[in-house]
């Protein structure tokens, strides 16, 4: 598996607050089959970020695009694919 870090920058504010509902739920559904391993917004209302599990960039784009906050225009996003480290040392 391989993870994706997934950048969702502010288009709209009002239609962010109309869909966010939606795109919870979208995100809640994901993260029940382990797709979504986190998200949350930036506090400086910038947007937010999710992390994303799959088998590659094409899988994970097919499913940003189902995203309510992506379909109806209230952000856009640019998706990385991410080397996470989990057990780090210091």
């Amino acid at each position: 598996m391989k993870y994706f870090a997934v950048f969702l920058p502010m288009m709209d504010e009002q239609k962010s607050k109309d869909y966010r509902e939606e795109h919870l739920n979208f995100l809640e559904d994901l993260r029940s089959n382990d797709t979504v391993i986190m998200n949350g917004r930036f506090t400086d209302g910038a947007g937010g970020l999710v992390i994303y599990k799959g088998n590659d960039q094409d899988e994970i784009k097919a499913l940003v695009e189902q995203d309510p906050y992506i379909i109806n225009g209230a952000r856009y996003y640019e998706m990385h694919e991410w080397d996470m480290v989990s057990n780090y040392n210091i």
